[in-house]
């Protein structure tokens, strides 16, 4: 076993939807497993303060909440690399992309390049909207409906700790009961793979839906990190490369194997390259990169081709 593993570090981890700051959000919870926690990178996949909630002036930040904010501010110290991508409800932090901020790099979307070799859009998802949603009084209503429910979830599952049992989530239970929200999230889905698949990339890694999943779907990647209002999940790439979805008690709730290498192919680099010379593109090649807002999230394989083609001339 190699000592990273025999310490449970992992060379990745992807939270989402915290919406920090909301009446819902299970801080406690997500703070002790940040506090368990070690990892190369960390991922923050949009939604992590919910700015608008906020700006609703319906603050709900307790010591709970500060406690998340502590361990995040633990694992920088640690070594851990942030990566912060916001979504729809810390819009105004999109502003900040393409920054390297002191703690954190800050982004529109990035590219995960995983320990096999796999190449991972990293988006919070809001991007879909238009694809997945039709508008109109019925959405309305079940946006507000969706919030009562968040409400009912907190209210029994306050019982079920008072009576000693484990938490159980409402809201997921009545979602998977409904017609409308599974079609909802079958578009979503769609839409994701449909993006990568243009892209020409293995897969996806997204939050935004509240419906944590991880599958691999016609050769793609489907991996949703949940979140911490009502799913309390975290998705987790271990050092081979395997993706895990845990729990927030880090139990294992779905696993894809890694990618199966080829003989003699070496795994991705731990840092990206500047592709200059026939070494340096080599190693750009198979290195994991971060795209900033509105650029090209990683070349495409016809040209990844091409910078092959391209190094064997330096050679």
């Amino acid at each position: 076993m190699s000592p990273a593993a025999a310490s449970g570090m992992r060379r990745a981890v992807f939270i989402s939807d915290v919406h920090l700051g909301s009446r819902h959000c299970h801080a406690a919870e997500l703070a002790g497993f940040l506090s368990r926690l070690r990892c190369e990178r960390l991922y923050l996949v949009g939604d992590i303060v919910d700015l608008w909630w906020l700006a609703q002036r319906r603050a709900s930040w307790g010591v709970a909440h500060n406690r998340v904010v502590e361990a995040l501010h633990a694992l920088r110290r640690a070594g851990t690399e942030l990566v912060y991508i916001p979504g729809n409800h810390d819009r105004p932090a999109r502003r900040f992309c393409g920054l390297a901020l002191p703690a954190m790099r800050v982004r529109r979307r990035c590219v995960h390049v995983a320990a096999d070799g796999r190449r991972l859009l990293v988006v919070h998802g809001d991007d879909y909207d238009a694809v997945t949603h039709f508008g109109g009084l019925q959405e309305r209503f079940g946006d507000w409906l969706y919030y009562r429910i968040l409400t009912g979830n907190q209210l029994v599952n306050a019982i079920r700790r008072h009576l000693g049992l484990r938490y159980w989530s409402l809201s997921e239970f009545l979602k998977r009961r409904s017609a409308a929200a599974e079609r909802y999230i079958a578009r979503f889905v769609q839409a994701g793979l449909d993006d990568v698949r243009r892209r020409g990339l293995d897969g996806i890694v997204c939050g935004h839906i509240h419906r944590a999943g991880l599958v691999q779907r016609d050769g793609l990647v489907y991996a949703n990190d949940g979140d911490w209002v009502e799913s309390l999940t975290a998705l987790v790439e271990e050092m081979d490369g395997t993706l895990r979805l845990l729990s927030h008690r880090g139990e294992v709730l779905a696993e894809l194997p890694p990618r199966l290498q080829l003989a003699g192919e070496e795994t991705v680099p731990r840092a990206a390259a500047v592709p200059t010379g026939a070494a340096s593109i080599r190693r750009w090649i198979r290195s994991p990169t971060c795209s900033t807002a509105g650029s090209s999230p990683l070349p495409s394989r016809r040209a990844r081709t091409a910078a092959r083609r391209c190094s064997r001339a330096w050679r």
